[in-house]
């Protein structure tokens, strides 16, 4: 980690801030990129010397290359880029509408796809790096109806990023391209979803932000494909999964709500 080149996007706040609190605090040049400008600055400010920051709207493609840009000409490298920038939402699948769905596509999938892009050829030229996309456990198992588009676009998500790292297998070895499905976290997510939502920190179970950060700190330190946050997390998947009638489990689940 010590001296690793990291940029984080959605880095002003929720699992973007704390993950560049744990990366800095373990000597990692962190790059942060956000659109809230105060709330960025003092993410950066409480990092420490070896943080810097962009204000930018990672779901504009020139955003993420303007973000990319300042990192190369900062450090002369980048070692990796968090794919954190997203958004939840507040309603069912009989109630969406073509603006709900366009703003989880743009926020949820474009801006990462668009951060992948913008680095891929800078790791390409060096056979290294490392790429972070974070999902989330409804990415996987939809047993929140009322995220319905937001488990959509998580789960359009984990599809890319598989295939990405299908894709580099053969011909750059060297570049891992990683997945981290958190479950609920204790973060202001819930209230900043779109039409509102339930404060998460208020949901029972809930994960600290801090001991999400420190997982996906150590998914850099030694990086692997598929990265659950919590044991629950990973057993939820692979019971849904395994399940003859996934029916029966989603009707578990919702008993159990």
């Amino acid at each position: 980690m010590k001296d690793k080149v990291i940029v984080i996007t959605g880095g002003s706040a929720g699992i973007g801030a704390a993950l560049a609190f744990e990366c800095a605090r373990q000597g990692a040049k962190v790059v942060l990129t956000a659109r809230r400008e105060a709330e960025l600055a003092q993410v950066a400010k409480q990092c420490g010397e070896g943080a810097s920051m962009v204000v930018a709207d990672v779901t504009r493609r020139d955003d993420v290359k303007r973000v990319f840009d300042f990192a190369m000409q900062k450090h002369g490298r980048v070692d990796v880029w968090v794919n954190n920038a997203g958004r939840g939402i507040s309603k069912n699948v009989s109630a969406l509408d073509d603006r709900d769905l366009d703003d989880m596509m743009s926020t949820n999938v474009k801006s990462a796809l668009y951060g992948m892009q913008v680095v891929l050829p800078h790791f390409q030229s060096r056979n290294a790096g490392q790429i972070i996309n974070i999902s989330s456990g409804l990415g996987r198992v939809p047993f929140a109806p009322i995220r319905s588009a937001y488990s959509g676009a998580k789960a359009f998500l984990n599809m890319l990023t598989a295939s990405l790292r299908m894709e580099l297998r053969g011909s750059h070895p060297g570049i891992q391209v990683t997945t981290v499905s958190p479950g609920v976290v204790s973060t202001d997510f819930g209230k900043n979803a779109l039409h509102g939502g339930p404060d998460s920190r208020s949901l029972p179970h809930s994960q600290p932000v801090e001991e999400v950060a420190k997982v996906i700190a150590a998914a850099i330190d030694e990086p692997k494909a598929e990265v659950y946050t919590t044991p629950t997390v990973r057993q939820n998947v692979a019971n849904y999964y395994a399940a003859e009638d996934m029916g029966a489990i989603e009707a578990q689940m919702m008993t159990r709500r």
